[in-house]
């Protein structure tokens, strides 16, 4: 029977996500020449070509993709096992490494914590780790957290299976306009109203693809006339009149006084925000009461923006 070396299949799939041998063996804390003598012998193994060289660097061959393809699958019944075992060992106290973008943190990490503690039995240990949205599937993979806040708009494909997703809530998202602005008390307003104004969003990354996608499914695109990625800095600009912006409703709680918030009830532009875990591992006792809580703090939010 062809011998499936565990070990050796992890550094065939770091290879794939990373590219090249060396970027591999960083990530591994390994020389490249062990990274390529361990996937040599892997080869051997089972039996047929893994790596194949092109210029002065080698890519994955047709066989490579097959094996990993099968060891996925591998990969997230060893999650469902070492989750179990966890469960058999600790029972519901393990650890939960929950990684956060900043306004899910306090707007549902820490409520669904408090729902945890609130809960008269002893609960999983949650730790913190915010970060930015995009970064969530790379701390994942990496073994960095077990759970991951992030939004659809950097979900990965369907065809990737290393990870499990789950939505959580629609986040509305309401126009910020300075006090007497001449829409601030507008009746119906429309994200078309404001097509000619300057819009502050972020230059890159999913809130500068949010609050482009929204514009345009209103008909426009937006003018970008300042660049800023935290709310504090873009309320400010905008109280200080230098234009408009979109902000998500869970957000909200960094209003300003010289901030209007205007609900957006025709276009009822959205960001979705979901939870991800490493394929498997959502059978675990203690991510699985994580889960559970985010779930319902996010349907009590949810309920509240209607």
């Amino acid at each position: 029977m062809t011998e499936w070396d565990i070990k050796k299949l992890r550094i065939l799939r770091v290879l794939s996500e990373r590219g090249t041998v060396t970027a591999t063996a960083e990530a591994l804390l390994m020389t490249p020449s062990a990274v390529s003598q361990q996937l040599s012998n892997l080869g051997r193994q089972l039996g047929v070509p893994l790596l194949e060289a092109q210029g002065r660097r080698v890519r994955l061959t047709d066989a490579a993709y097959l094996v990993l393809r099968h060891a996925e699958v591998v990969f997230a019944q060893l999650e469902r096992a070492e989750a179990e075992l966890t469960g058999y060992l600790r029972g519901e106290a393990g650890e939960v490494r929950v990684g956060a973008f900043s306004t899910a943190v306090p707007a549902l990490v820490v409520p669904a914590v408090q729902l945890l503690r609130a809960a008269g039995r002893p609960g999983p240990e949650v730790r913190v780790r915010e970060a930015e949205a995009a970064q969530a599937y790379e701390l994942l993979a990496a073994g960095d957290v077990d759970l991951a806040l992030s939004l659809a708009a950097h979900a990965p494909t369907a065809r990737d299976t290393r990870f499990a997703l789950l939505p959580l809530l629609a986040d509305p998202l309401d126009v910020a306009l300075p006090v007497g602005h001449r829409l601030a008390e507008a009746p119906g307003l429309r994200l078309a109203d404001l097509a000619a104004e300057p819009w502050i969003f972020g230059g890159s990354g999913p809130w500068s693809q949010i609050t482009t996608a929204a514009c345009e499914a209103a008909g426009f695109v937006p003018e970008q006339a300042h660049s800023a990625s935290g709310w504090t800095a873009i309320l400010a600009m905008v109280e200080a009149g230098m234009g408009v912006a979109l902000i998500p409703r869970m957000a909200s709680a960094e209003r300003r006084k010289g901030v209007v918030l205007r609900v957006l009830d025709a276009d009822l532009p959205r960001r979705h925000v979901l939870a991800a875990v490493r394929q498997g591992a959502e059978a675990g006792p203690a991510v699985a009461r994580v889960l559970a809580a985010l779930k319902e703090v996010s349907a009590a939010r949810e309920e509240s923006f209607s």
